[in-house]
Parts: structure tokens; C-alpha cells; sequence
């Protein structure tokens, strides 16, 4: 009796598929040039409120909109509830896409990431929650340092310079949609005030709209975007925190192509549209209107021994980095997953310490668990800021040492020597490849036979080099 053939063990951070590897590349290009504008924008927020008096206060606190419909906001609360509601829109899209045609369509390769993602989220609230119970603090901000932002952190991979392999790169982003999700939950269960049920139930009647525009394929933004603002009013009303009308739209939106004569899925098109708005507008707003606190001495040297404080800090350098290193570590043992061969687990470790950079969400629940004292709410942002710039610093440290080895690997990602717009990686099983190449090395070895005949006829009447 033969014996039955060895399981196949699964690849963690092996080689994307080509597509994948095309739309990560987009969406993290975009998102990195969206994190520079947002480090921009936090270092004028914090210069601008520590150096101009009360100047900051008052325009953030300057209050417009329509009161007879409740939307007399604050410029800091059309920021954080509308703006964010962008940003969660194609928080929406990316995660319904990852289910669909992404890393999470499979459950079983799903399982990694996500695994990774809950362990980085309630590592960090189990931090600051013993930080918290041991030093007589609050406990109310246990979700703060729960967040990743991926846009901050791909600032940082821009601003030191390394080249990370794409597998690091999207394990990183598949990271921040499964966070992302999970911080929408967070919002929605535990921030939500007294309920309006004629404003949900409108939100939700509009949404139903929404739906059916999408099943009966009707097109034009002129219908989608009145009805997208109609549906996002109704539930800033409803007590539910706006930015779930954004998720919620983003959700529905479909995101698998139908055939071949399809070039993109609608969801892949509006993202496309929309996340340079978010990333290039709506995020950077949000930090410059939410990021201004106080860096004196005194208030940085209270970060480090309020217990609140101190538990957004060590949740965002510690929790996160553990939390992600350990529930990724457990997920291959019990999965049966290797890992793969180029890399190894301090490149692991130094992703997971990357993904503390917890800046946006965690500035926005910082607000939402702190709303009734102001004073404690910048602290919490002064933390966030505090954790995110030593997890920064960190990680980039860490990348730092292997960064030779991802140029390499990056390199060998990226190369195209027959330049047919395909990287060579993904062209070794093609026959036609491998003749391009052969044609491409017959040309190069003719051109050097002909430079050698010249260089030798040159030696023979004594004007070559001796």
C-alpha cells in the first residue's frame, strides 16, 4: 500500500499573484504619498498651536452648517465626522474587495492576517487596560492604541528609504483593512449615543436606495453623491457615529469583475477616484484640525506618568508589536504555514512594530472616549503622538538592518530585462519569455563578437593598448 503524499504546507509572505502585486503597488503608492501630506499637516497642527496663541482653537472651534437639519458643527467635528466618513468609505471598499478577489477571499489563507490583526488589537487594549488598573487611571481609552495607519506608516517606509518586498508590504496593508474593520465595530458598539431611531431609520432606508441603484446598475454621481451626503446627515443624527455611513455604502459597492470584457469592478473604479481625495485631502484635514496639542516639557513629561497616557504609549509600542509578532507566530504553528524562505521573523517583528503607528483612528476614538474632558483628550492625542513617533522610530531602526536584503529582493521583484511591462518572476513558466530572453542575449552576444573583432584590429595596427 503506497503511502499517502505529503500535505503541502502553506507559504506566509510568499510571492503575490500578479494582479495582487499590481493593485497593492497602486493602492500603497497613493497611500504613501497621502501619509507625507498627513505628516505635513500634523507638524503645521502642532506648530501652529503651540506658536500662534489661541489662534488654532478658534478656527478649528469655528462653527458652520445648516442647524435646522443638526449639522451646526465645529470645522474639527465636520473634519472628524464627515471628512473621516471618506476615509472610511474606502476603508469599505478595500475591505469588501480583500473579501471578494483579496487575501481574505480564502478562508484559509485569511486566517493568518486576521488572526495577526485581533491579536494586534486586543494585546495593545489589554496593555492599557492593566497600565490603567494598576495605576488608578481610566479605562474608558482601552481602543485607542488598537489602530494601525497605514498611510503613517508608509511615510515613514518613505522618509528612511527602505524597499520592503511587496509580501511585507501587503501583509502590512491586509493588516490595516482587517484592523480598520474591527475599529468601525469599536465605534459603532461602544461610541454610539442615544439613538434616534426616525434618523437610523431614514439612514437605513437610504441605503436601501443605495442598494438598489447598485443591483438595477444605474450610473451617474449626481444620483450617488446626493444620496451619499442625504444618508451620512440622517445618521450623524441617529446617534451613530457618521463615518459607519461610509462604510456601510463602501460595502456595497461591487468588487469582482463579471467577465473578461470588464477591465475594473465598479468598487475597483470609485476607489480609484476617491482614495486620492482621502488620502490627499480628507486625512490630512483631519490631522491638521485634530493633531494641535501642547509639546511643552511638562505636558510631553506627563504622557509618560499619567496612567491614561502611558497606557496609549505602551500599548502602541508594545502591545502592537507582541501582539501582531505573537498572534502571527501562533497562526503559522497552528495553521501548518512556513514562512517564507527570503525572509525571516525579525522581518516579521519589525512589520508588527511598523503597524504601532496608530495615528488617525486612534486620534478619532481618543476623542469619542474622552469627549466630556478636554484637558485628558489631548493628553490621549499627545500620547498618540508620543507612541506613533517611537514606534516609528523603532521600526524604522529595524528596517533599517535588513533594508540591503529587501533592496535585493525588491530588485529582483521589479526586474523586466525583455521590458513587456511584466516582471520577470512572473514570466519564468512562459515559453515566450524565455525566447524573448534568448533573442535579447543572441543580440548582446553579436554586438560584443563585433566590439571584440574591432578591438583586436585595432591591436594588430598599433593604436590599441599595448
Amino acid at each position: 500500500m503506497t503511502a499517502p503524499a505529503p500535505r503541502t504546507r502553506h507559504k506566509f509572505l510568499g510571492r503575490l499573484s500578479l494582479p495582487e502585486r499590481n493593485f497593492v503597488a497602486e493602492a500603497l503608492r497613493t497611500e504613501t504619498v497621502g501619509g507625507v501630506l498627513l505628516l505635513v499637516a500634523a507638524v503645521a497642527a502642532l506648530i501652529w498651536a503651540n506658536t500662534a496663541g489661541g489662534s488654532y482653537e478658534a478656527v478649528r472651534g469655528f462653527h458652520l452648517g445648516p442647524g435646522s437639519l443638526g449639522l451646526d458643527l465645529s470645522l474639527q467635528h465636520w473634519a472628524a465626522d464627515g471628512l473621516l466618513a471618506v476615509f472610511f468609505f474606502v476603508a469599505g471598499i478595500e475591505l469588501k474587495r480583500e473579501m471578494v478577489a483579496g487575501d481574505l477571499r480564502d478562508p484559509k489563507a485569511a486566517a493568518l492576517p486576521v488572526v495577526a490583526a485581533l491579536c494586534g488589537m486586543a494585546v495593545p487594549a489589554l496593555v492599557y487596560v492593566l497600565t490603567n488598573v494598576m495605576g488608578g487611571g481610566s479605562t474608558a481609552g482601552w481602543a485607542v492604541p488598537t489602530a494601525t495607519d497605514i498611510a503613517f506608516a508608509l511615510a515613514v517606509l518613505a522618509v528612511i528609504g527602505t524597499s520592503l518586498p511587496s509580501a511585507l508590504r501587503a501583509f502590512l496593508l491586509t493588516l490595516a483593512v482587517v484592523d480598520d474593520l474591527f475599529a468601525i465595530l469599536i465605534i459603532a458598539v461602544f461610541f454610539t449615543s442615544d439613538l434616534n431611531f426616525a434618523a437610523l431609520g431614514g439612514a437605513f432606508l437610504g441605503l436601501a436606495l443605495f442598494w438598489l441603484l447598485l443591483r438595477k446598475r444605474v450610473r451617474g454621481w449626481y444620483l450617488y453623491v446626493p444620496l451619499g451626503l442625504v444618508i451620512w446627515g440622517l445618521m450623524y443624527n441617529s446617534g451613530v457615529h457618521a463615518t459607519i455611513a461610509g462604510v456601510a455604502m463602501g460595502l456595497m459597492l461591487r468588487c469582482h469583475r463579471e467577465d473578461e470584457s470588464e477591465p475594473h469592478s465598479p468598487g475597483e473604479h470609485i476607489e480609484h477616484r476617491v482614495r486620492p481625495l482621502s488620502a490627499g485631502l480628507a486625512v490630512p484635514l483631519f490631522a491638521l484640525f485634530s493633531a494641535g496639542v501642547s509639546v511643552s516639557g511638562g505636558a510631553m513629561g506627563d504622557v509618560f506618568t499619567q496612567p491614561e497616557t502611558l497606557g496609549v504609549v505602551l500599548g502602541l509600542v508594545v502591545g502592537k508589536a507582541v501582539g501582531i509578532f505573537g498572534g502571527t507566530w501562533l497562526a503559522t504553528r497552528f495553521t501548518r504555514a512556513e514562512l517564507n524562505d527570503d525572509l525571516a521573523w525579525p522581518d516579521v517583528f519589525a512589520v508588527a512594530s511598523l503597524a504601532g503607528i496608530g495615528f488617525t483612528v486612534s486620534l478619532l476614538i481618543g476623542e469619542l472616549a474622552f469627549t466630556g474632558d478636554p484637558l485628558l483628550t489631548d493628553e490621549i492625542k499627545a500620547a498618540v503622538l508620543a507612541g506613533s513617533l517611537i514606534a516609528a522610530v523603532l521600526s524604522g531602526i529595524l528596517l533599517k538592518l535588513r533594508n540591503a536584503k529587501y533592496r535585493r529582493l525588491w530588485e529582483d521583484e521589479e526586474r523586466d530585462e525583455d521590458l513587456d511591462g511584466i516582471p520577470d518572476v512572473y514570466e519564468l513558466g512562459n515559453p515566450d519569455y524565455h525566447l524573448r530572453m534568448a533573442a535579447i542575449h543572441e543580440k548582446k552576444a553579436a554586438e560584443h563578437r563585433r566590439l571584440a573583432e574591432v578591438a583586436g584590429g585595432e591591436s594588430e595596427d598599433g593604436n590599441g593598448p599595448a
